[in-house]
């Protein structure tokens, strides 16, 4: 899913990765083989994030998915994988009361 500038900034403060940003010039090609995106990576490889159902979160939430490993030591090359949900939820946007 592609989050807005509220979402991502929410997000960080959840999540211990960096997003990359949309003038990334890796972003146009995981565009095309991930489909349109917030791309982040941590130290384990690249993740995004997809619309999750969380009863006990208020607001929207997103599920952490996996979609890639280093796979090298110096983590300048992905290994590209089946999406793996990673059970991580991020709370987007908290209901207001």
């Amino acid at each position: 899913m592609k989050l807005n500038a509220t979402q991502v900034k929410q997000t960080m403060t959840q999540l211990n990765a960096q997003v990359l940003p949309d003038d990334h010039p890796a972003v146009v090609q995981l565009n095309s083989v991930f489909g349109d995106h917030t791309f982040f990576v941590d130290k384990n490889g690249l993740k995004v994030l997809e619309p999750a159902q969380a009863p006990d979160m208020q607001g929207q939430a997103g599920e952490v998915v996996s979609l890639a490993e280093w796979s090298d030591p110096e983590l300048t090359s992905l290994r590209p994988h089946e999406p793996e949900p990673t059970g991580v939820l991020i709370t987007l946007e908290p209901n207001k009361h």
